[in-house]
C-alpha cells in the first residue's frame, strides 16, 4: 500500500473525538467466579454492548465520518461475513450515505437481516469460490463508490483502538491484554493504544487455530495467505492479515495465540452462566486463550477484549448444548 500513511496514536485520539456521543462507551465487567479459576483478575471490556452488537462500529463510523461531500453522494462499498457489513450500513445511514455490502451467502441470517435493516444494498458471494476483495473493487469501479475494508485501513484501525483506548483509561496497570484476531485491524489498534498509554502491558492476538494464518505471519516475519478457515468464529474467517496491521503487528505484538472450536463454545458458556451476557463464537477468542494460559497468568491483572454478541440465536443455543468438554 505504497502512499499510504499508517495510523498512529494520534490518529486514535482523533478517532475517540469524533466517536464521542455517537459509539457507547461499552462496560468493562469482572467476575469473582472467573478470577478464581483463572488465578488472575480479569477485566472483560464488552464491546457486545456497541452499537450494531461489535466493535467494528467503532472503525465505520470514524471512516465514513471523514468522507468528504462528493464520497457521501457516492456512497461506500464494503466487504464482510457480517459485523463490518452491519457497522458499515448503522454508520452510513447515520451520515446519509448510500452503502452496498459485499457479504458471503452462508453469512449468519441474524447479521445479513440486521445489515438490510439499517438500509444497506446486499450483493451475495460464495466465500469459498470468489474473492470478495476482488468484487468489492469491482463495484468500486464501476459505481463510483469509496470502499472501505474490514480492517487494513488507517481510519479503521485508529476507530478499533479507541476501545483498547478506553478499557486502559478504566483499568489501571494492566500486565496484559487478550484481543480477538482476524485480518488485525483490533489487534493493530489495540497495540497502538496500548503502547502510547501503558507501554509495560503485554499484548497479544488471539485467532482461530483452523485460520492461524497470524501466528504463521508472524513467526515467519511475512504475510502468510491461507484458504479461507473452517470454524465457528465467523469474524474471524480472513485468509491474511492486512499490510497496515502487520506492520504493527509485527513490531509491536507480544505474540499470537489460537483457540479450538471447543474452546470457544467453552468460553461461550462461561459468559452466559457466569456474566450472563451473550457472546458470539469470535469475540470469544481472548478469553479462551486465557483460560488455557491461566496458569502462566496467575495473580496478573489481565485485559479481554470481547470483540461483539452478534450470533443467530438458533446457533447459539446449537452451540452452547453441545456437550462441554473435560477439563
Amino acid at each position: 500500500m505504497a502512499g499510504v500513511i499508517p495510523p498512529t496514536y494520534a490518529d486514535v485520539e482523533s478517532a475517540a473525538a469524533r466517536l464521542l456521543g455517537h459509539a457507547h462507551r461499552t462496560p468493562v465487567l469482572t467476575s469473582s467466579r472467573v478470577d478464581d479459576e483463572v488465578g488472575a483478575r480479569v477485566f472483560f471490556k464488552c464491546e457486545n454492548f456497541q452499537r450494531m452488537g461489535a466493535f467494528k462500529f467503532r472503525g465505520a463510523f470514524n471512516a465514513l465520518s471523514r468522507f468528504d461531500d462528493e464520497q457521501r453522494r457516492a456512497g461506500v462499498v464494503a466487504y464482510s461475513s457480517g459485523n463490518h457489513a452491519q457497522a458499515i450500513a448503522l454508520s452510513a445511514r447515520l451520515l446519509g450515505i448510500p452503502a452496498t455490502i459485499v457479504m458471503p451467502h452462508d453469512a449468519p441470517a441474524a447479521k445479513v437481516a440486521a445489515t438490510r435493516g439499517y438500509g444497506a444494498t446486499v450483493v451475495s458471494y460464495d466465500r469459498y469460490a470468489e474473492d470478495r476483495e476482488a468484487i468489492g473493487r469491482a463495484l468500486a469501479a464501476t459505481r463510483g463508490l469509496t470502499l472501505v475494508p474490514p480492517y487494513d485501513h488507517a481510519d479503521v484501525i485508529a476507530g478499533q483502538g479507541t476501545a483498547a483506548k478506553e478499557l486502559i483509561e478504566e483499568v489501571d496497570g494492566l500486565d496484559a491484554l487478550f484481543v480477538c484476531l482476524g485480518g488485525g485491524g483490533l489487534l493493530s489498534g489495540s497495540l497502538l493504544a496500548a503502547q502510547a498509554l501503558s507501554p509495560s502491558t503485554r499484548v497479544y492476538g488471539v485467532e482461530p487455530a483452523a485460520g492461524d494464518d497470524g501466528q504463521r505471519s508472524l513467526r515467519s516475519g511475512e504475510i502468510v495467505h491461507i484458504d479461507t478457515p473452517d470454524t465457528i468464529a465467523d469474524g474471524a474467517q480472513t485468509q491474511h492479515l492486512g499490510e497496515l496491521t502487520f506492520a504493527i503487528i509485527r513490531r509491536e505484538v507480544d505474540d499470537i495465540h489460537t483457540a479450538t472450536d471447543a474452546e470457544l463454545v467453552d468460553a461461550m458458556r462461561v459468559f452466559a452462566s457466569t456474566l450472563k451476557i451473550v457472546v458470539e463464537p469470535t469475540g470469544c477468542l481472548a478469553f479462551a486463550a486465557v483460560r488455557r494460559l491461566a496458569p502462566e497468568l496467575a495473580g496478573q491483572r489481565i485485559g479481554v477484549l470481547v470483540s461483539g454478541g452478534n450470533v443467530d440465536l438458533a446457533r447459539y443455543a446449537e452451540l452452547i448444548s453441545r456437550p462441554a468438554p473435560a477439563r
